[in-house]
């Protein structure tokens, strides 16, 4: 019996094993019903209440911060001799301007980090949380290099939010913007990582930014960019805009930068960044064949300071950097980034490709020393001084949604205690200074040093397209 039973299931074996070989048709083996959670419209449930349960979770923790400040207007002047004979000179106004922005509570006592653009230059912080209350805030530290801030209320048991890792950012990872456009406030938006770490936008010193397609406005900057776990992986700071609205370009400042900074702030006093000391720039096919490397990976070392600890390290003009800290560098921004994140003290690894052969150095991080005023910026003692500029180029442009060539000087930033404020703005494009045309930051430099303290300076500003004359009154 059992034999038979064994020849019967060799049999049956070998029929099976034929059907399949010839491709017959076999009987279809039948699925359990599938549960109303795997259907469309179970997982678009799944997802909405998902997406809300994160909205529910960190917007008690996003605030809308508004600041005004007061700021002087200039009259036009009289053209005619006999009016200004009569009547004098114009005097300018004075005036109080109102802004809003957004924050992120990230400690239960009150400490909240937003932008430095949102609050720069404020005579009056008004903070208002979630539940209706408000609160003065006060200025604890800012970082116009990052366009970080940091501010403090007197409150406690405040909700918070969770720092999340910017570093382990994927490109097309879900995101969720929560902020404060147009005064509109915990207003929620959807989108994905459209790219990590961009660099090069000459919006300020150090970037390195996470882009998004949720809708940012004005209004946002300051706010919470956060993962699907509810975490803060970025904080939301520009778009990209021809109109002014959203046009899904976002930038967002990653969370591991604002977190370094908000530490340092609060523990220091001020933002304390490491120092290497190198000058270096990117690295192309030719530049790769001149110095036999097989490809263009890492940067090329052309210049070293006196003194600093690459020199000391022995580092050397020519030499590619590839890797620093155990972390592959990619570009001149993304190094300057990493050093600045770097403890002073500290003991860096910096694998670098010299004659061909790569080598290890052991460098000591410093502190970077704090930057001296350009000597072009100390000789202006008029109402342009404090502001910043930089020389246009075709990014810049672009960027700014200008598509026919112009000629001039950027504004990258413009100091609390400069008497431009709140009439100069980054992202002006300045084209003349008393009818006189600019094609560079030296041109700048040279016409608005000879102006005199006492004189009005009158400019030619493209702002948002479109061109204006601008007068800054003289003390």
């Amino acid at each position: 019996m059992k034999h038979s039973h064994l020849l019967m299931n060799k049999i049956l074996f070998s029929i099976s094993a034929f059907i399949l070989l010839c491709g017959l048709a076999v009987p279809q083996v039948v699925l359990a019903a599938a549960p109303d959670s795997w259907t469309s419209s179970g997982i678009l449930t799944q997802l909405g209440n998902a997406m809300a349960d994160v909205s529910e979770k960190v917007k008690p923790a996003i605030v809308n911060i508004s600041t005004s400040k007061t700021v002087k207007t200039p009259r036009m002047p009289f053209e005619d001799p006999l009016l200004r004979k009569f009547f004098g000179e114009s005097q300018p106004q004075k005036r109080k301007v109102s802004s809003l922005g957004s924050g992120v509570i990230l400690t239960a006592d009150g400490y909240i980090v937003t932008c430095n653009h949102v609050i720069q230059g404020a005579e009056d912080i008004v903070v208002r949380l979630n539940d209706g209350r408000e609160f003065k805030g006060k200025i604890v530290g800012l970082d116009s290099r990052t366009d970080i801030a940091i501010i403090k209320i007197l409150a406690d048991n405040l909700p918070t939010i969770t720092w999340g890792d910017s570093d382990k950012l994927r490109t097309g990872e879900v995101v969720i913007a929560i902020g404060n456009p147009y005064g509109l406030s915990q207003t929620v938006t959807m989108g994905i990582v459209s790219a990590t770490g961009r660099a090069g936008m000459g919006l300020v010193d150090y970037e390195d930014f996470i882009q998004t397609d949720a809708s940012i406005n004005p209004g946002n900057s300051g706010g919470a960019l956060v993962n699907s776990t509810g975490e803060l992986i970025g904080i939301n700071d520009a778009i990209f805009s021809t109109t002014g609205g959203n046009q899904g370009i976002g930038f967002a400042i990653p969370s591991s930068m604002a977190r370094n900074v908000m530490d340092s702030i609060i523990s220091q006093g001020k933002v304390v960044r490491g120092y290497l000391g190198v000058q270096v720039q990117p690295l192309n096919a030719d530049l790769a064949k001149q110095f036999s490397l097989k490809d263009e990976k890492g940067i090329l070392v052309v210049d070293i300071t006196e003194g600093s600890p690459a020199e000391k390290g022995g580092l050397k003009r020519g030499d590619v950097i590839v890797g620093f800290d155990g972390k592959d560098v990619e570009n001149p921004f993304h190094l300057k980034n990493q050093v600045a994140a770097t403890k002073p003290g500290k003991t860096v690894e910096i694998k670098i490709i010299r004659d061909a052969k790569q080598l290890s150095l052991s460098v000591a991080i410093t502190e970077l020393p704090s930057e001296p005023a350009a000597p072009e910026a100390q000789e202006i003692d008029n109402a342009l001084k404090g502001i910043i500029v930089q020389d246009l180029n075709a990014d810049i442009l672009k960027q700014l949604g200008i598509t026919r060539e112009i000629h001039g000087v950027v504004v990258t930033g413009v100091d609390e205690n400069s008497r431009s404020l709140g009439i100069l703005k980054r992202g002006d494009i300045i084209m003349e200074i008393n009818r006189k045309a600019l094609h560079n930051a030296a041109d700048y430099t040279g016409l608005a040093s000879k102006i005199a303290r006492k004189d009005d300076i009158l400019l030619l500003v493209m702002r948002g397209g479109f061109a204006q004359y601008i007068t800054l009154i003289g003390q």
